[in-house]
Formats: C-alpha cells, structure tokens, sequence
C-alpha cells in the first residue's frame, strides 16, 4: 500500500520561531545601534566596531536567553511528566478513565473512547496522556540547545548584512547605505518567514519594515542630536 506523507508548518515552529527572532533582532538592532552612530559620526572605524561589538554581544544575549526561556518550558514538561508517570503507576485505572473522557469530549461514543483509551495505553501509556492530555508531543516539545544554536547563527547572519553594508558604502552614505540594505533585507525575511509558516508574506513584509524603519529613525534622531551636542 502506497504511504501518504504529509508535511505540514506546525513541524517548523520550533527552529523556524528562533530563527527568525534571530535574524530579525540581528538585522534590527544592530542596524539601529550603527546607523546612530553613523548620525553621530562620519568615522567608518566606530560604525563598524559598533556594529561587530553589537553582533558578538546580540548573538551571545540571544543564545543565553533562548537557552533559559527554551530550558524552562523543558523543565515544566518534564515536571508535568513525571507527576503522570507516577499517576499512571499508581492509579491506572483513573488514568484509563480520564483518557477515555477526552477522547468522549472530542466526540466519541463513550464504550469506543474507553476501548481507543486502552489500546493507546497499552501500547504506550505515557506518550498517550502527554499528546492528549498534556498537549506534549514530539513535534512541539521544547530543545534548548536547539534554540540557542539556531538563534545565535541568525542573529550573527543578521548582523553581518548591516556590517557588510557599512563596508562597501561610501563614507558620507554610511547611515543611508546601512538603512536601505536593512530595510530591504528585513522585508524579504518576513516574507520568507511568512511563506515557511504559511502565512500572508504582505503583511509580513509589510509590518517588520515598519517596525525596522521606525527603530532606525529614532536611534538616527538621538545620534544625530548627540552628535550635536558634543
């Protein structure tokens, strides 16, 4: 008999979120943190330095938080686990019951929902009481080092458009050449982010370039005004 495969978007949302979280926030932020200084400062020296020290300390922040935001929900999964490894050991029973109540819940005839519970439990008892009943499975379950490797490499990818951008512009166009090519590369992120999630790439694009062109103008403001200052 012939298989049918099917994939679908839910099986992405794990490395698909953090990366690209990542490379959003290495774009954006050190984006932001240049074109300020570039405001401040024609000197392609300090934009560039600005704009490696913002990749390294982004991509360690992101790694770091990722691991213990990631961690924590592992944490509470397995916590939640164990109480129903130890219910099913010491009242089956119950479990079984309560099993059969989601399946009745779901819209199944009560002696079929009693009779899929059993087979379930049967053939494994623990991974039947986290699909239904906890919400655990294997596509969703939560992978810390997973995270924080996917968002420190798309947030270090990210950041390295805007330096590169900063590299080939000339001196008086820094903060304009670094904009453009942030604004322009984070309207096709969230595009692509939003065809791999199944979502309206339009409006992706459209509301991140927003965001993006709203973050870079207020830190252009404050370098230019601080620039004028000193």
């Amino acid at each position: 008999m012939r298989s049918h495969v099917e994939r679908h978007y839910v099986t992405r949302i794990g490395w698909l979120r953090a990366a690209v979280l990542g490379a959003n926030d290495g774009i954006l932020s050190t984006a932001s943190l240049m074109v300020g200084i570039a405001a401040a400062s024609t000197q392609r020296g300090d934009v560039l330095l600005a704009g490696l020290a913002g990749l390294v300390a982004g991509a360690m922040s992101m790694a770091a938080g990722e691991y213990v935001s990631v961690s924590s929900q592992s944490d509470a999964e397995q916590a939640d686990l164990t109480r129903e490894r130890e219910e099913l050991r010491t009242d089956p029973q119950g479990e079984l019951e309560e099993l059969a109540g989601i399946y009745v819940a779901r819209g199944l005839e009560p002696g079929l929902a009693r009779e899929v519970a059993a087979q379930l439990m049967a053939h494994d008892a623990l991974s039947a009481h986290a699909r239904d009943e906890l919400g655990i499975s294997e596509i969703t379950t939560a992978r810390p080092v997973q995270a924080a490797m996917a968002s420190a490499a798309s947030f270090a990818a990210g950041a390295a458009l805007p330096l590169a951008a900063a590299i080939l512009a000339p001196a008086d166009w820094i903060g304009t050449g670094v904009t453009l090519c942030s604004l322009v590369v984070l309207a096709l992120l969230g595009a692509v982010g939003a065809r791999a999630g199944g979502a309206t790439m339009l409006k992706a694009a459209v509301r991140v370039t927003f965001w993006g062109a709203f973050a870079m103008a207020l830190t252009a403001l404050i370098g230019h005004l601080s620039g004028t200052l000193v």
